[in-house]
């Protein structure tokens, strides 16, 4: 049976949550929690779009709280909301796509509970404290006690310790279940299979005459190729947690340690090394592998130019690794030729990593035409756009003398990092959870296929609308972290916030289509216990 027969082998009819698995149930537990995550993003997004348009209409938000929404804002999006459907969605792929079992399902639970907790301890310390530097644990911002609440902020970063921590122990949990021989299974090649994950054998396949067999599939190879991103994140932005909160704890017992030496220049270079992983690793190589598996999943054929596909990903983990200095361009202490290499030349490399993704999944896709435009395929061709929009504007940030013009304004956050994040990141995941979700709820049915529609068609228009008004108030000056209600960049604002509205009337149909078709009842039942073993789904050996 092929793996396109495999995944979408059920019974269509109703949600019956008393027949999932654990690992279905750990899985649905990430997604609705990551979707309530997300719903809180795009509300608080539309509440700082209102108060840049005229703060009274922001509910009585205050300019504290604008700030201090404007510093938890991303955080939710990525930690609460984009690892927990990627974590949950990968920790159930990877088990399925190898035939195997989850190697922990107690610490997958971990990591949900963790990651769940974490991010409502640092979003509900802000918002009760107005702890805001801006988003970032920028040195001495996160540390300024004339600024910000001292106990406010020691828990966010407690919170963001606990996410942290959830992250490191999915790490494990990837690697292991990739490496690990279940009980009564033959011996597997634990070195071999982890020289396959990380693309080396891709790479000497491009070479080589005598081609070897990929021991992982190419979706595996490149989750555990990202995880290995996530891995240095979480201890870059771990370790730079606890820097902050020994200063903080220092200062609630009435010790102050304002003065003690921190190398600002060193401290920023390490603190967006790790950042920059999240954004310029993580989300490319997780998504480009999504893109693989969606493309065969969708067409049920073989991925076009594999080898090449293995080896770009190796490639853009190794790239990953040494661009994050296109965030110090423009700061001046930054070394030159830092800023030449890093933030120039191995940045620009990335049009060509994620360009060739791209390639490979619309030549994958062509290659099965005609295809029918199934929800997914919709979703996924979203995502691609997204990107096809959101590198390239960041590759023109990435020059020194563009920089200067574009460095901290809107064009940052709107036609880059929004337009990557809402199109090229959420429509990618979307695609994959309408394609997972009869796979994890065991053939269910969607309670409204027009509803699917809407829900494609605002996101989209909403997002790269949203994205586009806010670059061209950038490119005429508009600052970002900065308030201009009523100001000269107020037609700009008031169509970003019309934008915005479809984000969240988008999101809200979605919702309340998932909500309908499994129930009530079925969204409180993913929270029990299974009563079925973890191997119950797996599919079978030949």
């Amino acid at each position: 049976m092929s793996l396109i027969q495999t995944l979408t082998n059920g019974t269509q009819g109703l949600f019956k949550p008393n027949s999932l698995t654990p690992m279905q149930k750990l899985t649905l537990r990430f997604v609705v929690v990551g979707l309530i995550y997300y719903g809180v993003v795009v509300i608080e997004g539309m509440l700082m779009r209102l108060f840049e348009v005229n703060p009274s209409l922001a509910l009585g938000v205050s300019q504290e709280q604008f700030f201090a929404i404007m510093t938890a804002h991303p955080l939710v999006g990525i930690f609460g909301s984009t690892y927990a459907i990627v974590f949950g969605a990968f920790l159930f792929l990877v088990p399925f796509l190898m035939k195997k079992p989850l190697w922990s399902i107690k610490l997958g639970n971990w990591t949900f509970w963790l990651i769940t907790i974490g991010t409502f301890v640092f979003w509900f310390a802000g918002f009760v404290s107005h702890y805001s530097p801006l988003y970032t644990l920028y040195w001495p911002l996160p540390a300024d006690f004339s600024q910000f609440s001292v106990l406010g902020g020691t828990f966010f970063i407690v919170g963001i310790a606990l996410v942290m921590v959830g992250t490191a122990l999915f790490v494990i949990n990837i690697f292991k279940t990739i490496t690990f021989t279940p009980a009564g299974w033959e011996k597997q090649p634990g070195s071999a299979l982890i020289k396959s994950a990380l693309g080396l054998s891709g790479l000497s396949n491009l070479f080589s005459k005598k081609k070897k067999e990929h021991l992982v599939s190419l979706p595996v190879a490149a989750i555990a190729r990202g995880t290995v991103d996530t891995a240095f994140n979480a201890v870059v932005i771990l370790f730079t947690g606890v820097l902050i909160l020994i200063y903080m704890v220092a200062e609630l017992f009435g010790v102050s340690l304002k003065h003690s030496a921190v190398d600002a220049l060193l401290y920023k270079n390490w603190f967006w090394w790790g950042l920059d992983l999240i954004a310029d690793g993580l989300v490319l190589i997780f998504v480009a592998g999504t893109w693989y598996l969606l493309a065969t999943l969708i067409t049920g054929k073989k991925l076009f130019m594999e080898n090449w596909a293995r080896a770009a990903l190796f490639i853009e983990m190794v790239v990953s690794w040494t661009v994050w200095s296109h965030h110090l361009m423009s700061d001046q202490a930054q070394p030159g030729i830092l800023k030449i290499l890093s933030g120039e030349m191995v940045t620009a490399f990335e049009l060509i990593t994620q360009g060739l993704a791209f390639f490979i999944t619309l030549a994958t896709l062509w290659s099965a035409r005609p295809l029918k435009m199934s929800h997914p395929l919709k979703f996924l061709l979203g995502g691609l756009l997204g990107f096809a929009l959101a590198v390239p504007a960041g590759i023109m940030q990435a020059d020194l003398g563009l920089n200067r013009i574009l460095h901290n304004t809107q064009w940052i956050v709107g036609p880059h990092v929004h337009v990557a994040v809402l199109i090229g990141l959420t429509m990618t995941l979307y695609s994959a959870v309408y394609f997972l979700f009869p796979i994890l709820t065991n053939g269910a049915k969607l309670y409204s296929e027009k509803l699917v529609s809407f829900h494609f068609w605002a996101h989209l228009l909403g997002g790269i609308g949203m994205g586009a008004f806010m670059g061209m108030a950038g490119l005429r000056g508009m600052l970002r972290r900065t308030i201009y209600s009523n100001g000269e960049f107020n037609l700009y604002m008031i169509l970003a916030a019309i934008s915005g509205s479809l984000l969240l009337l988008a999101f809200l149909a979605f919702f309340y289509n998932i909500v309908m078709s499994v129930g009530l009842r079925g969204v409180i039942e993913i929270f029990m216990p299974s009563r079925l073993k973890t191997t119950d789904l797996l599919p079978t050996e030949k």
